[in-house]
């Protein structure tokens, strides 16, 4: 497999407990006012707020972080102790439970002139505070026009909690979306997009194909769903897609080859290639890929940024969040002149599918066959 426990531990970088300890603001940094909401229980542990155990239901918070302004894109500066230094660190200066029945006003005073939501659905091996300065942080370098709604399923934080998790995130699928029918039922909120990451895509994509088996079908409002190295059998996938019916959001996937976190997981689903490690110039991935329209892979494997884990790069590389920000939270097709110049040009992978290779990140656009 060209990959063990010991490497995912060593590149995992140690953070202190509880570190949404909330803190005084300072001048000269910025903020990112965030909706979160969660299945996680609650806990009673200081900065903390949620565990990965779970709860009762959602619960929702509106959590303000700050951001020191030294620092470069991709980054997150972790307090070494809680509590954090605002100056040089990512701190949570306010903490406040947000009633369900306030969630309407919520989405009045957040949405802006955009009136764009921004979900974000973490991943595997995540708690509660992480998830949500991975959400800063991605917000504040897209320089995202939209109001952040973060969605955390109870992952436990464990590398070993690998199944668990999994349940975890399947249980929490239909909560999520009963926050997407929320929001799109707000006449405050005009459009919605989705950043799903690694596991989260798989409660991401169940509660869409949920919403597509309701009455109705899925809100128009849902317009684009991101998935940033998805943790997901490829065919499974192209189900979920096709139960969502006709009239379904544009999909954008960001894929790598060297995406270590899904090796793993590659290993512990018995040999099956993940989505989020396809080449998708290979023959069997096309194949699987094809007749699926608006559905967009960006192929980020010659990118380098982050840990040497490279399953953070959606966030963690200026080229991706610059496209996330740029292109696809205004309600933009990302092709090849989004990217890089391109180095080379591919002939077309047949009648359903073409590839423009570009540097460095090459850019796969699944269209619908001829009928």
């Amino acid at each position: 497999m060209g990959i063990t426990l010991a490497v995912i531990l060593a590149s995992c970088s140690s953070a202190p407990r509880g570190m949404l300890v909330p803190v005084a603001p300072v001048p000269g940094t910025d903020r990112v006012d965030i909706l979160a909401a969660t299945t996680r229980a609650p806990s009673d542990e200081a900065g903390v707020l949620y565990s990965g155990d779970r709860g009762d239901g959602v619960s929702f918070s509106q959590i303000v972080v700050s951001i020191p302004r030294e620092r470069q894109v991709g980054t997150i500066q972790l307090p070494r102790s809680v509590p954090g230094n605002p100056t040089t660190d990512f701190v949570a200066t306010s903490a406040t439970p947000v009633a369900k029945a306030d969630l309407g006003r919520w989405f009045r005073t957040a949405g802006g002139r955009k009136r764009r939501v921004f979900a974000f659905v973490h991943g595997f091996n995540t708690p509660f505070d992480r998830a949500v300065f991975r959400f800063a942080q991605l917000t504040h370098d897209a320089d995202a026009e939209a109001a952040p709604v973060l969605f955390s399923w109870p992952s436990r934080g464990g590398l070993l909690d690998y199944r668990r998790d999994f349940d975890n995130a399947s249980h929490s699928r239909s909560d999520l979306a009963y926050l997407l029918r929320v929001a799109a039922d707000s006449p405050s909120v005009g459009e919605i997009v989705i950043l799903a990451h690694s596991m989260g895509s798989w409660p991401a994509m169940e509660a869409i194909r949920q919403l597509g088996l309701e009455p109705g079908g899925i809100p128009r409002k849902i317009t684009n769903v991101i998935l940033a190295s998805p943790d997901l059998d490829v065919g499974v996938f192209r189900r979920q897609v096709e139960d969502m019916g006709k009239r379904r959001p544009r999909i954008t996937l960001f894929v790598s080859q060297h995406d270590r976190a899904l090796q793993l997981s590659r290993f512990i689903a018995r040999g099956a290639t993940r989505l989020g490690g396809i080449d998708p110039t290979r023959d069997e991935y096309r194949r699987q890929l094809a007749g699926l329209s608006a559905i967009t892979v960006l192929d980020l494997s010659a990118i380098s940024a982050g840990d040497r884990v490279n399953h953070d790069l959606y966030a963690a590389s200026p080229h991706a969040v610059r496209l996330i920000g740029d292109r696809l939270l205004q309600g933009q097709v990302i092709t090849d002149t989004d990217v890089a110049p391109p180095s080379a040009a591919a002939d077309a992978l047949g009648s359903a599918a073409s590839l423009l290779f570009t540097a460095p990140i090459r850019v796969f656009e699944a269209v619908s066959q001829s009928q």
